[in-house]
């Protein structure tokens, strides 16, 4: 027979369910802060990767103004009137060094002149001109903003100049973009490009225009980000691995020294890496991330920098937060199982606090996956939700983009209680018109919903398209908000996409909205991303 010594202890029943629990709970802690830190992380760098493509479509949209503005110049009468004069005559009006310079005829002179005059008053109606200019076939600078350039050759070198006819050529009647750099003349950083001008189908001569990048950067760096207060911009020249721009300026035109940003760059250009992505490097002591966009019809790629600690910021707050709450039940549950140890209504206490944890559990879950004003999935569950879905050719995914248009501007003219109100009618009335959808705000001013079917036909299609003009037609409906009624208008687009899911369907609805602006009623823009593969 067995004995118990006097000094010896037994674990009770009550200490022993307070250990179980108390690694239950510790386990509970660890993983919700997993779960949070994972997702939290995903969602901060998708959202970079959002703003990254935003700045580089304001980079292309301004080269592309330029664009315009040198083709609208190149086909002036001025412009062709003069360049239609032979080029000998030509050299008579500027080029004082030609044996017959100031010989040429009073019509010459007169093109000259109404020419000259065109190019300071087309020059005065362009925001950050550096100049602009007509130049014969042979460089010759026949006009200019600055009337001091007027009779300079550019392009004195036989090979620079055949180089660069060579690129005007190929032009054809485009623009040949030089791309942003120095320029020789200021020595400030600008879009410089040309265009030929032809007259019966030969060039004749040529225009020039340079734009400083000034403004661009400006604008680049007065866009805030949430949650961000130090942010910087990088341009790189994959061709040469150069800075277009810098927060530096003296660094401008000059050769790549980080390593990472180098190896983004080379894997850019020669096709290995993603159009866009997210990498670190250091600035001084300072841990960076930058998300890049590849702007791959220019060779340049746009990388949105800012510091680790501050993009992961939410994330640190969340996983303190879930910490030291979990702590915070750690300690109520040990000191409520001791006050409560002998007492009989232990087990009732006991279950009350496992069902307060169950309960807090749930709370953490829904704050993390919903939308706490719409009461509707946020885009952390959208996130997860495509992951989870059983994805294949015959069982397509629909996701239409419903953006309000201009709701920053209604929350400052009508308030914040309007601009909610707006939010939530809207969920209310997407969740009503797609029954069979998920609801998802991916945005402030932003909701998606997913359908997916269960065949790829063109009558899935129109049931798609049928509940999308319905929801349309019930939100450009006056709503009624606690400022009175109020017509919004939205930006509609929708994708269909079978395979490989991922928040990229998020980035190219945002593309087709911000492209197309309000959608009129019955024009949803649609694309179907598997046919993009």
């Amino acid at each position: 027979m067995s004995t118990v010594k006097p000094n010896e202890k037994k674990l009770s029943n009550i200490t022993i369910i307070l250990i179980v629990q108390l690694v239950v709970m510790a386990a509970l802690i660890i993983g919700a802060t997993k779960i949070i830190s994972t997702y939290s992380r995903k969602n901060a760098l998708d959202n970079m990767a959002t703003i990254a493509d935003e700045r580089a479509q304001i980079v292309e949209n301004f080269v592309n103004e330029s664009e315009k503005t040198l083709s609208k110049f190149c086909h002036s009468a001025q412009v062709t009137d003069l360049l239609a004069l032979d080029p000998e005559e030509l050299k008579k009006l500027v080029d004082k060094e030609y044996p017959g310079y100031g010989s040429a005829s009073p019509e010459s002179k007169a093109l000259l002149k109404a020419a000259q005059d065109y190019t300071v008053a087309f020059g005065e109606e362009i925001d950050d001109l550096e100049g602009v200019w007509i130049g014969t076939w042979d460089t010759l600078v026949m006009t200019q903003t600055n009337p001091a350039v007027v009779g300079m050759t550019t392009r004195k070198d036989p090979e620079a100049l055949e180089q660069l006819r060579q690129a005007l050529l190929d032009a054809g009647d485009g623009v040949y973009d030089t791309g942003i750099i120095i320029s020789p003349a200021s020595g400030l950083q600008i879009v410089s490009m040309y265009k030929a001008v032809y007259k019966n189908n030969k060039p004749v001569g040529l225009v020039g225009l340079g734009i400083k990048t000034e403004g661009l950067v400006n604008t680049l760096n007065n866009l805030k980000i949430r949650g961000i207060n130090d942010s910087s911009y990088y341009m790189v020249n994959t061709a040469d691995n150069k800075f277009i721009f810098i927060d530096d300026p003296s660094l401008v035109a000059t050769e790549v020294t980080d390593g990472n940003i180098i190896n983004v760059s080379n894997a850019l250009r020669e096709g290995t890496a993603e159009r866009t992505d997210s990498f670190e490097f250091k600035d001084g002591n300072i841990k960076m991330l930058s998300t890049y966009s590849f702007m791959q019809n220019r060779g340049w790629v746009l990388m949105l920098n800012a510091p680790k600690s501050e993009v992961y910021r939410m994330t640190t707050n969340m996983r303190i937060f879930v910490v030291v709450f979990g702590l915070l039940i750690l300690g109520l549950v040990v000191i409520f199982a001791i006050i409560n140890a002998r007492q009989e209504a232990v087990n009732r206490k006991l279950n009350k606090q496992i069902l307060k944890t169950e309960k807090t559990k749930d709370s953490l879950s829904t704050a993390m996956f919903k939308d706490i004003l719409t009461d509707v999935s946020n885009r952390v569950s959208l996130s997860m939700d495509l992951d989870k879905v059983q994805t294949g050719k015959e069982k397509p995914c629909y996701f239409a983009m419903f953006n309000i248009a201009d709701f920053s501007i209604i929350n400052t003219n009508y308030g914040n209680d309007t601009g909610d109100a707006i939010l939530v009618n809207t969920a209310q009335t997407l969740s009503k018109a797609f029954p069979d959808g998920t609801v998802y705000r991916t945005g402030s001013d932003e909701f998606v919903v997913a359908v997916q079917k269960n065949e790829d036909t063109t009558v899935t299609y129109n049931q798609v398209y049928r509940q999308i003009n319905d929801a349309h037609g019930e939100l450009v409906k006056p709503q009624e908000t606690p400022n009175g009624t109020l017509t919004v208008a939205y930006k509609i687009a929708l994708v269909k996409k079978s395979v490989d899911l991922s928040t990229v369907v998020i980035s190219t609805l945002k593309d087709m909205t911000n492209r197309s602006g309000k959608t009129p009623f019955g024009q949803v823009q649609f694309v179907d991303m598997d046919s993009m593969q």
